[in-house]
């Protein structure tokens, strides 16, 4: 009962924390649907060779409020998808916190985010180079909004009703799935997910990236806690911080009507946070 309490308190505290986050794009982007028209999305969308570089820059602030974000804008196809996955790279969730906080981890943070800074900008623009090398001018979707607000009746209400109601739908979903996964963690233990990352082999930023994926602040805690210990090499702890898009990914399966793309988005996530990690393993 005591771990239930805990871990019900803790998703309650992570999702309240969201809200301001969520809420906010949610009003952008129903503000630009009903009052903006074509325009401005149209300009948004036309800085995107650039997206990548901002996304890297707001991703390392540190919070998952702007993973969220990006997947909502990227629903509304208002961003990149070299952008979505800058932002996701970029996110360090409880990652820089926890090593200000510590004595041993403190001199380690500047390294930690100059590494995700590069890796994510890098990634994002060869994304969306690739994407525009591929499809040319048909990588941009000519309708902004549709999957995100299909079916949802947004057009026949105000933006603020809108926006409240899109927000309050994300929450409750985010909430559930938030509060599963932290007490599947919690029950698991701290102390069996550490005996299972701590090894030797080269191969371990595979193992990092993979466990990054999980959506939740669990994983960033202890993967930065086990690099900090020693337990964990530089090229790891950034691998599993890498694909660690906080609850990014959760929102974007939930907003993104096509689950065939969500999924490799998640394979793309997953290619770049073990690929870095395993060059800056071999590097080291």
């Amino acid at each position: 009962m005591k771990i239930f309490l805990d871990v019900l308190v803790d998703t309650l505290i992570d999702t309240a924390k969201m809200l301001p986050f969520l809420f906010g794009v949610y009003l952008l982007i129903e503000y630009l649907e009903h009052k903006a028209s074509d325009r401005l999305p149209n300009a948004l969308r036309k800085m995107g060779a650039l997206g990548p570089l901002g996304g890297a820059a707001l991703g390392c602030l540190p919070q998952c409020g702007f993973s969220v974000a990006a997947s909502n804008l990227y629903s509304g196809r208002l961003i990149s998808l070299g952008t979505l996955i800058a932002v996701f790279t970029a996110t360090s969730d409880e990652a820089v916190p926890i090593l200000i906080a510590c004595p041993k981890g403190a001199g380690k943070v500047l390294s930690l985010i100059a590494a995700k800074l590069v890796i994510a900008a890098v990634a994002g623009l060869c994304i969306d180079l690739a994407l525009r090398l591929i499809k040319g001018s048909k990588n941009e979707e000519a309708e902004p909004y549709r999957d995100l607000c299909e079916d949802c009746g947004c057009d026949e209400h105000g933006v603020l009703y809108s926006a409240i109601k899109h927000t309050v739908q994300i929450t409750v979903f985010v909430f559930a799935v938030s509060f599963v996964l932290g007490l599947g963690i919690e029950l698991l233990g701290e102390e069996t997910l550490n005996r299972f990352l701590m090894t030797d082999s080269p191969l371990q930023p595979f193992l990092t990236a993979l466990i990054g994926l999980i959506p939740n602040c669990a994983p960033s805690v202890v993967l930065t806690n086990l690099y900090v210990s020693g337990s964990l090499s530089f090229g790891s702890v950034i691998s599993g911080l890498s694909t660690g898009a906080g609850l990014g990914l959760v929102v974007l399966f939930k907003t993104n009507k096509s689950l065939k793309e969500n999924f490799i988005i998640a394979g793309i996530l997953y290619f770049v946070g073990a690929f870095a990690g395993m060059v800056l393993q071999l590097a080291g």
